[in-house]
């Protein structure tokens, strides 16, 4: 993540933003326990204390995505942008209610599921989120290697436009993330 990390500060038109990585205690998901999602949570605690009520967006590649997802309910979270997510069937998505949630898959991901993908922004949108949307990067892969300046960009700008929708534009092509249609970049 530390190069798509260097993209969003580039690309942020503002100079008051705090980019942060969250550390997990334990490698993988282990089941039930969700250690990331509580990780994650744990780190917005942190930075609530340090900082105050801030609007945060978490940004978040395959298993990260899932813990983002799962920590969106935090009071200081704006917004979700998840890259190649990893959100099984079943995936509770109530915590995004009033929130932007964009996902951006790969085509040619072999790793995580496109179809899982697109029927949890569905049960987001169904959920209450203030905009929930999905776009395809065209012979995108899971590791974000092929293409990687356009996943690079769209994370970047859609990390942007979540926090400053009127400073910035939309960066996902015609109708933006919130139409029923999935854009392919």
């Amino acid at each position: 993540m530390g190069p798509v990390a260097r993209a969003v500060i580039a690309q942020l038109p503002f100079q008051d933003v705090l980019v942060a990585q969250v550390s997990y205690r334990v490698r993988g998901w282990n089941g039930d326990r969700a250690d990331p999602a509580h990780d994650t949570l744990h780190a917005l605690d942190a930075l609530a204390e340090l900082t105050g009520p801030v609007p945060t967006v978490l940004l978040g590649h395959s298993m990260g995505g899932r813990a983002a997802l799962r920590a969106a309910g935090h009071p200081l979270v704006t917004g979700v942008v998840a890259l190649a997510p990893w959100w099984p069937r079943g995936e509770p998505v109530e915590q995004a209610a009033g929130r932007h949630i964009v996902a951006l898959h790969g085509e040619r991901d072999h790793v995580t599921s496109p179809m899982e993908t697109a029927d949890c922004v569905r049960r987001v949108r169904e959920a209450g989120a203030t905009r929930a949307g999905l776009a395809f990067i065209a012979n995108g892969d899971h590791g974000m290697l092929r293409r990687h300046g356009l996943w690079h960009r769209t994370a970047a700008g859609l990390v942007a436009h979540v926090l400053e929708p009127g400073a910035v534009p939309e960066p996902l092509p015609v109708g933006g993330y919130g139409v029923g249609e999935v854009p392919v970049l």
